[in-house]
């Protein structure tokens, strides 16, 4: 039992950091970009890049990933898998988020105020 357990603990941070990586690379961030929104060094987003270090979940890096990909797939969603649209909202000016959102999400009060703006344009009341 506890090695299935071991398992699947490591399948979720394994899929969690694939998730937070991709979601990074369709947006174009830079590793010094993904290492500030994740609290971790450059070096640690390098080697997450390269399968060599997983984001263990109960960490804080875990948590906020999880954020992150959140945030991703609601852009996404609203953007319609556009690329472009979505890099152009995460590099320019949002007056609702009080600058440009790439910058906003680089602290937790900034990332989660996103995440709370993308979900309420994407399931208006």
């Amino acid at each position: 039992m506890s090695q299935v357990l071991a398992a699947s603990i490591e399948e979720r941070a394994r899929v969690m950091t694939m998730a937070v990586v991709r979601a990074a690379e369709k947006l174009g961030l830079s590793g010094k970009d993904l290492a500030t929104i994740l609290g971790i060094s450059e070096p640690t987003v390098s080697r997450m890049r390269k399968d060599e270090y997983r984001l263990e979940e109960g960490s804080k890096a875990f948590e906020l990933g999880a954020l992150f990909v959140r945030l991703f797939r609601s852009l996404d969603a609203i953007t319609g898998g556009d690329t472009a649209v979505s890099n152009a909202w995460l590099r320019n000016e949002n007056p609702a988020l009080g600058g440009r959102p790439l910058d906003q999400i680089k602290t937790i009060t900034g990332l989660t105020h996103g995440l709370a703006y993308l979900d309420s344009r994407r399931a208006p009341l």
